[in-house]
C-alpha cells in the first residue's frame, strides 16, 4: 500500500464525511493505493457512528474506537501500529489541515528521501491566545532539541516513512515532539513544508492552557530519557559526586578553621548546614543513579537498538 492517512478524532462528527471525501478525491487522482484510519478518542457526539457509515461505503476507510478519551498521542500511537502504507500522513479532523497537501508531502518522502516532513502553518488561522504560546513552545523546542530548521513542531499535518512510525512510541502530550523523538532515534533527514491552514469550520477547539504545561514536561522527559535512559548513572552519578564534593569542601574548610582557631564554632555558621545538606543530597543522587543503573541493566529493552541495514547477514 502506498499511503496511510491517520486522523485522530475527538467530537468532530460534522467534518468527517467531508474530510474523507476530500482525501479520497486527492489520492484517487494521484492513483495511490491508500487507507484512511480514523481513531475515535472517546467522542460523545456521534463521531463513531459517522465513521462506521463512511467505512461501510468505502472499504479503504478504517476505524479504531477508544472506550474513553486518552489524548491525541494515544490516538496517533494506535494509528501508527495499525498502518500498512509505505508513507504515513497524519492530519487533524477539523478541516483546518488541507488534504491538497498530500501529493507534495508524499513526494518529499518517496522522491526526495526525507524520513519525516512536518507541515508549517506559516499563515495560521487561529486566535492570538493559541498563536503566542505556540510560538514560544516552538522556539523552546528548537533550542532544546537542536532541530533548527523546523518552525512548527506541533502541526498536525506530517508525513513519515513507515519505518519511522514503527520505531517510535508517543504518549502523554508527546505528539507535539514527534520530530524530536524521531531525531533522537536516528532519523535525521527531517524537512518542513509550508502548508495551507484553514479556519475551523465546525465545532470548537480542544485547546487548553494546561496542555502547554504538560507538553513542556513531556519535552523535558524526552530529552532526559533519550540522553540518559540507558545510562542514568552518567547524570545522577555526576550530580551526586558534584554535590558531595562541594559539601565535603565546605565541611573540610570549616573543620580546618575549627582546628586553627579553637574558639571557632563551626556548627553555628549557616554554611555548615549548607555543606551538610549538599553531602546528603549528593549521596542520595548517587544512590538514585546506582538504582537507576540496576533497573536499566535488567529491563527488557536494555539491548534494543534500531538497525537500519544489514549486509551478508
Amino acid at each position: 500500500m502506498n499511503l496511510s492517512v491517520i486522523i485522530p478524532v475527538y467530537n468532530e462528527n460534522e467534518s468527517l464525511r467531508e474530510l474523507a471525501d476530500w482525501i479520497t478525491g486527492i489520492v484517487n487522482r494521484e492513483r495511490l493505493t491508500y487507507e484512511i484510519i480514523f481513531v475515535d478518542d472517546g467522542s460523545n457526539d456521534g463521531s463513531w457512528n459517522e465513521i462506521q457509515k463512511i467505512a461501510s461505503e468505502n472499504t479503504n476507510v478504517k476505524g479504531i474506537r477508544f472506550r474513553r478519551n486518552y489524548g491525541k498521542s494515544a490516538a496517533l500511537n494506535s494509528g501508527f501500529a495499525e498502518s500498512t502504507g509505505d508513507v504515513v500522513i497524519t492530519m487533524d479532523a477539523d478541516l483546518q489541515d488541507s488534504p491538497d497537501e498530500i501529493p507534495a508531502l508524499y513526494k518529499m518522502i518517496t522522491a526526495d528521501g526525507y524520513d519525516l516532513v512536518s507541515g508549517w502553518k506559516k499563515k495560521r488561522r487561529d486566535p492570538l491566545s493559541k498563536k503566542i504560546p505556540s510560538r514560544f513552545f516552538n522556539w523552546t523546542t528548537r533550542q532544546v532539541s537542536g532541530i533548527k530548521n523546523l518552525h512548527d513542531f506541533n502541526c498536525g499535518l506530517k508525513a513519515y516513512r513507515s519505518d519511522v512510525v514503527k520505531s517510535i512510541e508517543v504518549y502523554g502530550e508527546m505528539h507535539r515532539y514527534i520530530p524530536v523523538i524521531a531525531h533522537k532515534a536516528g532519523f535525521l533527514k527531517i524537512g518542513e513544508k509550508p502548508v495551507e491552514h484553514y479556519p475551523r469550520k465546525y465545532g470548537v477547539t480542544k485547546f487548553g492552557f494546561e496542555r502547554f504545561l504538560t507538553g513542556f514536561l513531556d519535552l523535558v522527559s524526552i530529552v532526559f530519557v533519550t540522553r540518559f535512559g540507558k545510562k542514568p548513572m552518567h547524570l545522577f552519578g555526576f550530580l551526586g559526586t558534584l554535590f558531595f564534593l562541594c559539601g565535603f569542601i565546605i565541611a573540610a574548610s570549616l573543620a580546618y578553621g575549627k582546628f586553627v582557631h579553637l574558639e571557632y564554632r563551626m556548627t553555628e555558621r549557616p554554611l555548615f548546614y549548607f555543606g551538610l545538606l549538599a553531602m546528603i543530597l549528593g549521596t542520595q543522587l548517587f544512590v538514585a543513579g546506582f538504582l537507576g543503573e540496576l533497573i536499566s541493566r535488567n529491563s527488557n529493552d536494555r539491548n534494543h537498538y534500531l538497525i537500519e541495514k544489514k549486509v551478508n547477514l
